[in-house]
């Protein structure tokens, strides 16, 4: 019997040692979905989307479920495996996913689905853990609180010289980010960070010649 033989053998062996009840698939697929259910609970507290979407919380948790199905035919059958790979490596998914807490939990879900449907339900269980102990600990990690921008509208030389006098006195700090200067009047908008932005803005408010004083907060990481 030649090398390639016995390779062939093995490998052909393997996948027919791989071969398992109707029970046995069940039982695998119903503690993927298990632990699906609870990445799915989890989802629902941690994230921060304004608005909840639960359409993506199901679809992310059922992803598990089918990719342990996908990983259970592959290790039964080698034409099937080699199909999949082909199958999986052409496609294509265009939506964006514009909230990262949203890709962590997708990962988390494909991730669950390839250990569990390897036959690794403990590692599944211990890599649940881990992954809320490390987003619980993470999100308690204070932020730097985060620039405002402030938009003032002025008429007059004086009246600008007035705002930044205030602006100095509420704001740690400040970055004149935009300076627009018509004939009628001068539109400013700056970068502050201050602890009290209510009482600056109605200082500024109440300067002759201000017409507008807006103060805009967000949620970003963006430094002064």
């Amino acid at each position: 019997m030649s090398f390639t033989d016995v390779i062939k053998k093995s490998v052909l062996e393997n996948f027919s040692a791989a071969d398992m009840s109707a029970t046995a698939i069940s039982v695998i697929l119903i503690e993927t979905f298990i632990i699906a259910a609870y990445i799915f609970v989890v989802y629902r507290y941690v994230t921060r989307t304004t608005f909840y979407n639960k359409g993506f919380a199901v679809s992310m948790s059922i992803i598990s479920v089918i990719t342990a199905g996908i990983i259970l035919a592959m290790q039964s059958n080698l034409v099937i495996s080699l199909g999949m790979v082909g199958a999986l490596s052409i496609v294509r998914f265009r939506t964006a996913i514009k909230e990262p807490m949203d890709l962590l939990f997708l990962f988390w879900s494909i991730g669950t689905g390839i250990v569990v449907g390897a036959g690794l339900f403990a590692m599944g269980v211990i890599m649940a853990a881990f992954v809320t102990i490390g987003i619980v600990i993470l999100d308690m990690v204070p932020m730097m609180t985060s620039p405002e921008l402030l938009i003032v509208k002025v008429e007059g030389s004086e009246a600008e010289k007035r705002t930044m006098t205030i602006v100095d006195k509420y704001a740690d700090k400040k970055k004149v980010d935009s300076k627009s200067v018509t004939a009628y009047a001068t539109t400013l908008i700056i970068e502050v960070k201050t602890k009290d932005g209510s009482a600056m803005v109605d200082e500024i408010a109440a300067v002759d010649g201000v017409t507008t004083a807006t103060l805009m907060k967000h949620d970003g990481e963006v430094k002064c």
